[in-house]
């Protein structure tokens, strides 16, 4: 080459010449630079040396079959530096023909570097398909995702899962926390997911807290239901956001390919409405979808119209279970819980009928009835001497209409004679929050007509000092899931310790839920919590069984020497 050409392209473009063999017999400075070699360690060598294994080896014949038969060739290579990095350039190679014979001499290459180029091209398209803040693919992507997964399971009839995620409650962690904490919540959210996805598994973030799961190759139901029992268990376990911990949990929603043979967008409709089911039944669960869903609508308004009929027949019933000041060992009160006498199911626990009906209006039926028997079992026990304050559990639906406090002072003054003071009506944390403003006048409003409150499930949701400090009920119950183990779980003991000192803080009483033994007892008389309830001391029983068992209960010698 013209000594003038050579500096010029020095100057511009990485520059190299092979012999026919394809060694390497020059390279200019550019070429050693952006390779990390040096020009006597080129010099003689194959430019194998420098292969990436980016590109599969019928690039590099078709390469090679180009320009030996005297064509140019032109295409973007990844070559990989000495040092091992990765680099993209622009090649144009060029065979210098014999003019004498025609026959192909040797073989120029003009290159220039586009690896900046590229990986701004690549990152512009990763951020096309994915969500910034967690990394993970977003809607976009997902769609051709999970179009991809169809085929493949079409193909090889091999049945997938399709999951849609919600975290629950994750907008009460921004409001009590602040958005930062929310979104690096959503951040460690999304790393946990990963990290217990298998590598044909899919884990995408749709927006919000809402994320999806694809599962690849589920062969039978116990391998489903291991899955999304680990996914629930690792988005359950607490986070440490700033300090602070925090704790979430998650409702899943799932439908099921081929049962539900579907494409990608009616699938990802079906996981969510299995999904707000999930929610309906309690959360921190999965729902699996049911492929008829106009009969799982119909099979609601079946149930719902089944209580009703329970309710006009007198199936429903209550059981009292006691409340003890396990120091004194006086009963303080009960709680009032229903049954369902099921002419052909026998006697069934309210989870197994409540949550199918309690986004409809017969829970408002139910709870009102449960008020009014609680209020007349209160004046039948009064007449008798005994005046024993008695708790229920109001639903969140009675909170969303904007009668309950003047439907509440109906019944009030149907059973004039009870003292006002002796109904505790029991909300669920996590629903308290989730509502705070309205349920929180509504708390002052019902307050006001002499009604207590207490705060059921504590410590299962996010027990914030402000949350706390807004919400005016004047007992704390402890949820029996932190109860259970704190004779040999160092954590729930240090939230059961958490949750008594918190309650001393602002005034409250606090019950403990779900007492096991007389262990548990003392150890909780020990952190300062007096008054329990529990199979320990004793099981629901009917109000005639009441009185008899009041009449005969000592509480346990252990307690007597702890006082």
């Amino acid at each position: 080459m013209d000594e003038t050409y050579r500096r010029v392209v020095d100057v511009a473009a990485i520059f190299s010449e092979t012999d026919l063999n394809g060694r390497i017999t020059y390279v200019n400075d550019p070429f050693c630079v952006i390779s990390g070699y040096s020009r006597d360690e080129l010099l003689g060598q194959d430019h194998r040396l420098l292969n990436s294994g980016y590109h599969p080896p019928e690039f590099f014949v078709d390469m090679w079959r180009t320009i030996a038969l005297g064509r140019v060739w032109k295409g973007e290579v990844c070559n990989r530096a000495k040092d091992g990095s990765l680099y993209w350039v622009d090649s144009t190679m060029v065979p210098l023909l014999d003019e004498a014979t025609g026959r192909v001499r040797k073989y120029v290459s003009i290159r220039f570097d586009v690896s900046e180029k590229l990986r701004l091209l690549h990152t512009l398209q990763w951020r096309v398909g994915h969500d910034v803040l967690t990394g993970l693919p977003n809607r976009a992507f997902l769609s051709d995702l999970l179009n991809q997964a169809l085929d493949f399971s079409r193909r090889e009839a091999i049945p997938l899962a399709v999951c849609m995620l919600d975290l629950d409650g994750f907008k009460a962690v921004n409001d009590g926390y602040g958005h930062a904490s929310g979104d690096l919540l959503l951040v460690e959210v999304a790393a946990r997911l990963r990290s217990i996805m298998r590598g044909e598994d899919v884990v995408a973030r749709l927006a919000g807290d809402e994320f999806v799961l694809i599962l690849r190759y589920v062969r039978n139901a116990q391998e489903l239901q291991g899955a999304l029992q680990r996914v629930l268990g690792a988005i359950s376990a607490p986070y440490s956001i700033h300090g602070q911990t925090i704790h979430v949990d998650a409702s899943i929603g799932v439908t099921l390919f081929p049962a539900d043979d579907e494409d990608a967008d009616t699938l990802l409709r079906h996981a969510d409405q299995a999904m707000y089911l999930a929610k309906q039944g309690g959360r921190n669960r999965f729902h699996l979808f049911d492929v008829s869903l106009d009969q799982e609508v119909k099979a609601t308004h079946q149930t719902v119209a089944l209580i009703r009929q329970a309710l006009a027949n007198g199936e429903l019933c209550l059981v009292y279970q006691p409340k003890v000041n396990m120091r004194t060992g006086a009963v303080v009160g009960f709680e009032a819980l229903m049954r369902w006498q099921h002419p052909r199911d026998g006697l069934l626990l309210p989870q197994a009928f409540l949550p199918q009906v309690a986004q409809t209006d017969v829970i408002i039926d139910i709870g009102e009835w449960v008020i009014d028997r609680v209020l007349a079992q209160m004046q039948a026990w009064r007449q008798a001497g005994h005046e024993w304050p008695v708790s229920l559990n109001i639903a969140a639906r009675h909170f969303q209409r904007g009668d309950f406090v003047e439907r509440l002072r109906a019944l009030l003054m149907r059973h004039a004679k009870v003292p006002p003071h002796l109904l505790d009506l029991e909300i669920i944390e996590s629903m308290a929050i989730e509502n705070i403003q309205r349920v929180s006048q509504c708390l002052q409003d019902c307050q006001a007509l002499g009604v207590r409150f207490s705060l059921d499930d504590f410590g299962t949701g996010y027990s914030s000092l402000s949350y706390l400090k807004r919400l005016p009920s004047q007992t704390i119950k402890i949820d029996r899931s932190f109860v259970r183990d704190i004779l040999h779980d160092q954590d729930d003991l240090a939230l059961t310790t958490a949750v008594i000192g918190l309650a001393r803080a602002f005034g409250r009483e606090v019950i403990a839920e779900g007492l096991e033994s007389a262990e548990h007892g003392r150890l909780l008389m020990s952190l300062g919590c007096d008054v329990a309830q529990g199979y320990f001391i004793a099981r629901p029983m009917s109000a005639d069984e009441v009185p008899a068992w009041v009449e005969g209960f000592e509480p346990p010698g252990l307690w007597r020497s702890a006082t």
